[in-house]
């Protein structure tokens, strides 16, 4: 396997739908090209967390029995654990940022993301029609109905997903996507993996799963958000609303909660923050809270930690499996890889994984994108459509569009 240290630009100008994989973090970005190995995969709903990390860990093994000094497994997992993951062992990769502890060199430092100029002005899709899944008042009604469940007492929060199909597409300018998604969350986490038949799946998440780098253990869970505003008085005043939204900081602890419990197995000295901050992306604002912990057992690596914590409540809910009940009788579609985890993990333990949020798949003749909202109680129908509206911005801002779906 070749490794390279270059430009977040030159990556990004590299990337090839097909044939790649990129994923950008605040730190680093890794452009992956070919496949050397592909992890084996089935449905796993046995045991999932095992049965993933024995996999990933046997195929990892291979590669070094094969020559390869340091490979690395890159690709996403779905959000049910019944549908195959995507994940391969790329003939190449290349990458910048900081990685001496993880592959023993240092490559240029930036001070930040320096990409080469801006997007392309022309918009990168043409599609013949649109439609949703639910409708607008579809969704509204499944939230009345999470909102009866949770009135029971047994549910204590669901996330609601809806999607927008745009059909018949004629141009679908993967690349160009990407390059915008890029340019327009330049904190974000942007990626682009290869699925099958020819799919694509691309986003820009906010949200950190789980990063394992050395002994140190990071998750930053995001929940209880609320939409930016182009005035800046009216944007601040949002902002620290949503901090001292009661409703808002319920659904965050919930979403900690079960985060710092899924960590404590395998973490020591965690610090979890008494109370949430705020973080912002170009079209919302979220409650933060980031988790540390140092790794006990070193055989544990960031794809075990991963799969262990998916799905959080930020994407799922709590109880999970009664939240997993939920979404699956009140959504009408599979969410697919739609707020699964996308990321790497190499044959050190080290690797980094986020959530798959403020996505979409696209596909030959079709882009499904995805937005969701934390039902808890207090949540009301019409703003938690309002949230997804707002949350479809950063997909349709990459496909050239400038208006709410």
């Amino acid at each position: 396997m070749t490794i390279l240290t270059e430009l977040h630009a030159d990556l990004l100008s590299d990337y090839r739908p097909g044939d790649s994989f990129f994923f950008r973090s605040p730190g680093h970005t890794i452009l992956a090209r070919g496949t050397a190995a592909t992890v084996p995969t089935c449905n796993v709903a046995s045991n999932p967390v095992e049965t993933l990390t024995r996999r990933v860990r046997e195929t990892l093994a291979d590669a070094r029995a094969a020559g390869r000094p340091r490979p690395i497994v890159v690709g996403a997992l779905p959000f049910e654990s019944t549908t195959p993951a995507r994940l391969t062992v790329p003939a190449t990769v290349r990458w910048s940022g900081s990685f001496r502890g993880a592959w023993g060199v240092d490559p240029p430092q930036e001070k930040g993301p320096s990409w080469a100029g801006p997007p392309p002005p022309e918009p990168p899709v043409a599609f013949g029609s649109l439609r949703h899944s639910p409708t607008a008042e579809g969704y509204k009604r499944s939230v009345a109905a999470a909102l009866d469940r949770l009135a029971e007492g047994k549910l204590r929060k669901v996330v609601l997903a809806r999607a927008f199909h745009l059909d018949d597409v004629v141009r679908a300018d993967v690349p160009a996507m990407l390059h915008r998604l890029a340019h327009g969350n330049p904190a974000g986490y942007v990626f682009a993996v290869d699925l099958l038949h020819g799919h694509t799946l691309l986003g820009a998440s906010p949200e950190l799963l789980v990063q394992r780098t050395g002994g140190v253990v990071t998750a930053n869970p995001l929940a209880g958000s609320a939409p930016r505003h182009t005035d800046p008085d009216e944007d601040t005043r949002a902002g620290e609303a949503l901090l001292a939204s009661a409703k808002d900081l319920h659904e965050h602890a919930v979403v900690v909660e079960a985060v710092a419990d899924g960590l404590r197995p395998y973490c020591r000295d965690l610090r979890v923050p008494d109370k949430p901050s705020l973080s912002r992306t170009p079209t919302m604002w979220h409650l933060s809270t980031r988790i540390e912990g140092r790794i006990i057992d070193p055989e544990v690596d960031s794809i075990h930690l991963a799969a262990a914590l998916h799905p959080t409540p930020a994407v799922c809910g709590t109880p999970r499996e009664l939240a997993r009940k939920a979404i699956r009788e009140l959504e009408p579609f599979n969410r697919g890889f739609y707020s699964g985890t996308v990321g790497w993990t190499d044959s050190s333990g080290d690797g980094e994984w986020a959530i798959a949020l403020r996505c979409a798949e696209v596909a030959p003749h079709e882009i499904r994108g995805y937005a969701g909202a934390g039902i808890v109680p207090g949540s009301d129908p019409a703003a938690e459509l309002d949230e997804t509206t707002a949350k479809f911005r950063t997909f349709l801002s990459a496909l050239g569009i400038d208006r709410d779906l």
